[in-house]
């Protein structure tokens, strides 16, 4: 059944990469300017408008058909006060869910830091205060997930584990309310032309250098989402696969937008993404 009062489709504008002017790797700096929540980089966004579909109530989206899928499940731990409280309470049942809904046999949770987001409007996106991301972006290429196992996990593991093969999966919950304000796009993956579409982008750190792929605007990206999540509810993005043989979705484009259909009183979107390393037998 759906829910008539749901709007099927809202339309939005989102922000894709624009690659260097002189042809060189596009890099973007870790470090943001404290006046004005900007990061210095070599390239620039470019808005383009989009229909984004309100999963709510409508066919279920799966990690290996679409790239993500949304779930049910409370978490037990809801206060998200601090980072030593979120390691011991939350990271544990987020581990044994991923389980779950995977059917992995080991999952290990690498980063979360960064990843709660209190959206404030006239605040700077800082490291002591983390804003959505409102840019379509992948968070792994093929060569920093693989550095990913080889940083996380015990050397004596790495060679075995990356024969067997392994996913990079983010799990997303919105906190302490709904997620109407600035809610979470995701693209369906068998609507990326990886060939085209992704552009591994240096992500420069202060004491090493990450990558990330950009996204190029292509017309025939189809846009998803479920229109005010609830903190009983999250979405697992898959962020890399090893499996590229096209039989499963690889990876999830995803970006924060503004809604349009957002009610006025809503609250200021707060969020929590863990990233995990996750393997199968």
């Amino acid at each position: 059944m759906t829910d008539s009062s749901e709007p099927r489709f809202v339309d939005t504008t989102l922000e894709y990469f624009t690659p260097p002017a002189d042809g060189s790797k596009p890099w973007t700096s870790i470090n943001v300017d404290p006046t004005t929540g900007e990061r210095a980089s070599n390239w620039e966004y470019a808005t383009h408008a989009v229909k984004v579909e309100n999963l709510r109530g409508r066919a279920e989206a799966t990690l290996d058909k679409n790239g993500f899928q949304f779930f049910y499940h409370p978490a037990k731990y809801t206060s998200f006060a601090n980072d030593e409280e979120i390691l011991r309470e939350y990271y544990p049942e987020s581990t044994e869910l991923i389980k779950q809904l995977t059917g992995a046999s080991r999952v290990v949770l690498f980063d979360h830091k960064e990843s709660v987001r209190r959206r404030h409007p006239d605040v700077p996106d800082t490291p002591q205060a983390r804003q959505p991301v409102p840019a379509v972006h992948v968070d792994q290429t093929n060569e920093s997930a693989i550095t990913r196992v080889q940083r996380h996990l015990p050397p004596d593991d790495v060679e075995g584990l990356l024969q067997g093969g392994f996913q990079i999966i983010n799990l997303w919950r919105p906190i302490h309310h709904a997620a109407y304000d600035w809610p979470l796009a995701l693209c369906d993956c068998n609507s990326i032309d990886r060939s085209r579409d992704l552009v591994s982008t240096t992500l420069k750190y202060p004491d090493h250098d990450g990558e990330t792929y950009s996204v190029v605007w292509n017309e025939s990206h189809r846009w998803k989402y479920v229109r005010g999540l609830t903190p009983e509810e999250g979405v697992l993005i898959k962020c890399f696969d090893s499996i590229q043989d096209g039989s499963v979705a690889v990876l999830t484009a995803h970006t924060a937008f503004e809604d349009p259909t957002t009610p006025p009183d809503a609250e200021k979107r707060e969020s929590i993404e863990v990233r995990a390393l996750v393997f199968y037998d």
